[in-house]
């Protein structure tokens, strides 16, 4: 395979450029992200109907990974419940080398490709859920591992790689290979690399979600009201919905404790 991801950058002497040739150069590779998430977009259909057929039927999405990777997925699981009220063991996020790899790199932890199954089986992870390898480069072990024993076990298998004809992809069902080209720093896929993992998973969790009954309209209607500005969103949703004035919905918000709830009710209620 040809790693594109370990090319040399496009740009030389970046350590004797200003602050402002720096950031131009950063801001001109960035641009290049969306277009090739676009070529994309057949894959990630794919995928993301496959997932969202599985999880209609009681199936839970799992992504592992590591460094940049893992916590983008990390990041994207944890997210879901407060977003769209789904129960916390819906869409798991998992990390080589735990938790503490969140914050701080645990060191050839991806080279284990034996512990990704180890960290799935304590979800019990079976032939209902999905799971999805995360890796810029298409070739973490950890990553290859974990695929491997569960597309054996009947689980469905999606990846999000960086480069073309890996292992990883060689693994999934489903493959979404984004070809983001060389990275401004060489080898750096935090930076490219990262984002169009971060776009195609914010793509892929917010459709699922979608398919799933999620979203009314344009809302988050089951989103968790877990601080000051939601509670607000919330009741503006409600007065918006229901034609009625702001303490009105407030009310029924408190009442009801969702927007979905809420907004039946008021429904319910004579005119």
């Amino acid at each position: 395979m040809d790693r594109v991801t370990e090319h040399e950058s496009n740009y030389n002497h970046i350590d004797q450029m200003s602050v402002m040739e720096v950031l131009q150069g950063i801001n001109n590779e960035d641009k290049t992200v969306a277009f090739a998430v676009e070529k994309s977009l057949p894959q990630i259909e794919k995928l993301t109907s496959a997932v969202a057929e599985r999880m209609k039927k009681g199936g839970r999405l799992f992504y592992i990974g590591a460094g940049t990777s893992g916590r983008l997925g990390v990041v994207d699981a944890s997210e879901c419940p407060p977003t769209y009220g789904v129960p916390f063991d819906w869409v798991v996020g998992i990390i080589a080398g735990g938790d503490t790899a969140i914050r701080k790199a645990v060191e050839f932890a991806e080279d284990d490709a034996e512990q990704a199954w180890k960290d799935l089986q304590e979800f019990n992870i079976n032939e209902k859920d999905c799971l999805v390898g995360l890796a810029a480069s298409g070739t973490t072990p950890y990553v290859i591992g974990g695929l491997n024993t569960a597309r054996k076990m009947g689980v469905l298998t999606g990846c999000i790689v960086c480069n073309t004809g890996g292992p990883i992809a060689a693994e999934s069902d489903f493959p979404v290979e984004v070809v983001v080209g060389p990275e401004f720093i060489t080898g750096s896929t935090r930076m490219k690399s990262g984002t169009a993992q971060k776009l195609v998973l914010n793509m892929l969790s917010t459709t699922v979600m979608v398919q799933l009954g999620r979203v009314v309209g344009n809302k988050m209607v089951d989103m968790q009201l877990t601080n000051h500005k939601l509670v607000d969103r919330g009741v503006q949703m409600v007065a918006n919905e229901l034609k009625i004035d702001y303490n009105e919905a407030a009310e029924l918000l408190t009442q009801y404790g969702s927007v979905r709830k809420a907004v039946a009710a008021g429904q319910k209620q004579p005119q």
